[in-house]
């Protein structure tokens, strides 16, 4: 492994970036995961509500769900996104400033 690499794994500010972008990926995969499950239980299990009517027309409860559940990925992305483009990548600056 070259001067720099080494330099940049043994540098503390690369070792919190690892740890907590690990640690909201992490966070955020669980909650997808949740949502996913919990989609895919209601589908299994709660088709009575899924199937009831939203007000006196033909939509129900399904569809809105359903639609929470895809958002709710794009979302997350967007809110993951987010902050890799602002603390992580600053955090990424500084470490090949110092690693210079």
């Amino acid at each position: 492994m070259n001067q720099n690499a080494q330099k940049i794994l043994n540098n503390p500010k690369f070792q919190d970036l690892v740890a907590r972008r690990s640690a909201f990926a992490w966070t955020l995969s669980i909650a997808m995961l949740v949502i996913y499950f919990g989609f895919i239980l209601l589908v299994a299990f709660g088709k009575g509500f899924l199937g009831t009517p939203i007000g006196s027309g033909v939509t129900t409860w399904g569809i809105p769900v359903g639609v929470f559940t895809i958002v709710s990925a794009f979302i997350l992305t967007g809110i993951y996104v987010h902050r890799a483009n602002g603390e992580f990548d600053e955090l990424n600056r500084q470490i090949l400033e110092e690693s210079k």
